[in-house]
């Protein structure tokens, strides 16, 4: 995998991260749609996917995206790792700060975010059901308000509402794994050490609901996100490029420092496009190929933005500068509209889904420019 995106690659890999999460998060409450192996592994459900793809289904897009969708979280994952050491490593004026002050930091930068749309998830909730005292109870409140949601071992995907915001309680994990250990020891050998030793938990998991329980905790996430931290490490090595790969040099306006990025030939990046996507295809059929899919997830991604032409690189960018506000305001909009779509206009349902929730995030977007000022 090549080693480093400029500004607007990152931004459409975000892009197109979100709009893989918030059509997935849709698409799966749908009756029909072939399910996703996500925290937990059974292999009927690709075997699912395959028959509909041999007999050409017509609801083929909502299967593709119930079933894959959810990988937009390893890119997020990737591109944290990434931007942290972007961050952090590159100037070293930026290693002062303490790790108690890194992490409540991202603490708050997290919780501003969450906040509004969790509100406004529990009063329409609160409005449309019976059971929301059942559903909201002061301790599941107060594990998602301090982010500990994630350690709750009973089924943590059934008792988190509104479902997506666990990933805020990875974060937090991730934040912390980071500063106390990937930030402290940089070595690629501990970066190793530790996928290998995650992936060995998983596989020794002895019953599928340790496993979803290690997966909803950083055990699961530090893959892709390791990814980013070892690809961003490369990016500011000053190694010289590889043969056969040309260098354009852009400037990174957030960070304030020069870039390289490699241009490599459109036959290595189609390459590596199409031996990931083969590999996650194959490679959901079996368990221990399914463990290492994330990571083949993030050299597709990755391989695909840097093939995108211009024009279709700036609205995916686009859509990544608001990929925040997204993921906080889609599940508030998916609770309003799926009921009145999960049976009939289904297509429909998820165009005004999709139009709803990005007049929402830019709505939020809007309001949390307005509160910083």
């Amino acid at each position: 995998m090549n080693a480093s995106l400029n500004i607007r690659q990152s931004q459409a890999l975000r892009g197109i991260a979100i709009l893989g999460i918030i059509l997935h998060n849709y698409c799966h409450f749908l009756k029909f749609a072939v399910k996703e192996n996500e925290y937990t592994f059974m292999a009927e459900k690709p075997q699912q996917l395959l028959e509909k793809l041999l007999a050409l289904d017509s609801d083929l897009f909502i299967h593709i995206l119930s079933f894959f969708g959810h990988y937009g979280v390893p890119v997020f994952l990737f591109i944290s790792g990434y931007g942290l050491v972007k961050k952090y490593e590159a100037s070293e004026v930026r290693g002062g700060e303490s790790a108690r002050i890194f992490l409540w930091n991202h603490f708050k930068k997290l919780f501003r975010l969450m906040i509004w749309g969790y509100l406004l998830f529990v009063a329409v909730y609160f409005l449309r059901n019976s059971n929301g005292a059942e559903v909201y109870s002061w301790d599941r409140i107060v594990a998602q308000l301090t982010m500990t949601v994630n350690f709750l071992y009973e089924r943590p995907d059934r008792i988190i509402k509104p479902g997506p915001y666990w990933f805020f309680g990875l974060m937090m994990q991730l934040y912390a794994l980071y500063i106390f250990v990937i930030h402290r020891w940089r070595n690629n050998w501990l970066l190793l050490v530790m996928v290998i030793g995650c992936w060995l938990i998983q596989v020794l998991m002895p019953t599928a609901d340790a496993l979803n329980f290690v997966r909803y905790n950083f055990i699961g996430g530090v893959m892709p996100f390791v990814a980013g931290v070892w690809t961003s490490r490369r990016s500011l090595s000053p190694n010289p490029s590889p043969r056969g790969e040309e260098r354009d040099v852009s400037i990174d306006s957030k960070q304030g420092m020069n870039v390289s990025t490699p241009l490599s030939p459109w036959r290595w990046v189609g390459g590596e496009a199409f031996v990931a996507a083969l590999f996650v295809f194959a490679g959901s059929f079996w368990f221990h190929t399914w463990l290492w899919v994330p990571l083949f997830i993030v050299i597709g991604a990755v391989a695909t933005v840097r093939l995108m032409p211009e024009w279709l690189l700036k609205p995916c960018a686009w859509v990544g500068s608001i990929s925040a506000a997204l993921f906080v305001m889609h599940p508030l909009m998916r609770e309003i509209i799926i009921p009145h779509y999960r049976h009939t206009d289904i297509y429909y349902g998820i165009a005004v889904y999709l139009l709803a929730s990005i007049a929402a995030a830019m709505l939020l977007q809007w309001l949390t420019n307005k509160t910083k000022k």
